[in-house]
């Protein structure tokens, strides 16, 4: 296809949403809202082998909601976090092949439906295969603090990558999503792996921030963006899973940092705690704080806004219907 007519289907959908699409919100929130225990090291992926039908019924919600885009329940599906619970390599590749295959399923399912209604207004979503940082692989909490120990270096961050990337990339999504990543050298880790890999689907790179300044390793997101705003492999860059209260001062950075289209989908506002692995108190945005501020990241220069942990479908409506509503473009609900 190339990687210029792939970018152009995300193009096409910011367009189509009128300038700045929905992404979906927390998987693994409404998994656990839907009585699923996932306080297990690969998190929201173990739905993958014990309750693949609840991912797929959480797609079609966040689908419903008004989500331009369905990020797969890949985030903490790694190979060797699989082999580390007895499964074979192939069993494994299935499974990362599964997370695509169920986003899918649920984003045709709903299509087929809803485009027999002339009255409607959704856009046909695509799907974003979701990467995590290997912080996330290693659930320790380092994807928050980027601090990998003198033992990580680039070429053991692409193996770590490599192999997962290679077997998301043939199941088809439409996107790459990496997520959380911490600092500068996982960054660079994926750009060259998109550039050897030779991928030509479309993939966006995501940041946290825990001070709404500076990537969780405390570098800046300039230096950050150096590599990654030289490779056409990359049509966006932002973050993720920070609290809402950072957001519109780091689109406003960023948008002077990169011509690269600016995606954020924060958390709620909680703070995860990933020694005691518990979301600590703290002040968060309701739907309500959403609604009232997706069309101030839009307008600061955001292109595609959802939300991440601690997020719901009730969120990603709220999201939905007050760009959409604003921006003259109203979607049915």
């Amino acid at each position: 296809m190339g990687i210029v007519k792939a970018s152009a289907l995300l193009d096409d959908l910011i367009e189509k949403a009128g300038g700045c699409a929905v992404v979906d919100g927390g998987l693994a929130t409404q998994l656990e809202k839907h009585g699923a225990s996932i306080n297990d090291p690969l998190w929201s992926a173990l739905c993958l082998i014990k309750d693949p039908d609840l991912v797929k019924r959480v797609h079609l919600e966040y689908l419903e909601a008004g989500a331009d885009i369905l990020v797969t329940s890949s985030y903490q599906a790694t190979i060797p976090g699989f082999l580390s619970r007895g499964l074979s390599i192939e069993e494994a590749e299935s499974l990362l092949e599964k997370s695509v295959k169920l986003a899918v399923e649920a984003r045709d399912k709903f299509w087929n439906v809803v485009k027999r209604n002339p009255t409607q207004s959704y856009n046909r979503a695509l799907v974003a295969a979701s990467i995590g940082s290997y912080g996330a692989y290693l659930a320790d909490g380092s994807e928050y603090s980027g601090d990998y120990g003198p033992h990580v270096c680039l070429d053991k961050l692409k193996d770590f990558h490599r192999h997962r990337l290679q077997v998301l990339v043939d199941a088809g999504p439409d996107i790459l999503a990496f997520e959380t990543i911490p600092n500068k050298l996982e960054a660079q880790a994926c750009v060259e792996l998109l550039e050897e890999e030779n991928v030509q689907i479309p993939s966006w790179i995501c940041f946290s921030s825990v001070d709404g300044k500076n990537a969780p390793s405390g570098e800046s997101f300039k230096d950050c963006l150096d590599v990654i705003n030289r490779s056409d492999k990359v049509s966006a860059f932002g973050i993720n899973c920070a609290p809402p209260h950072f957001i519109q001062t780091l689109i406003q950075e960023l948008k002077e940092l990169t011509a690269k289209a600016i995606i954020v989908y924060p958390n709620s506002g909680e703070i995860w705690d990933g020694i005691s692995k518990r979301w600590l108190p703290s002040k968060c945005f309701d739907e309500e704080k959403f609604e009232q501020f997706a069309p101030i990241w839009r307008d600061a220069g955001a292109k595609l806004i959802g939300g991440c942990c601690r997020t719901t479908p009730s969120t990603i409506q709220a999201i939905s219907k007050a760009l959409k509503e604003r921006s003259g473009f109203d979607r049915a609900f």
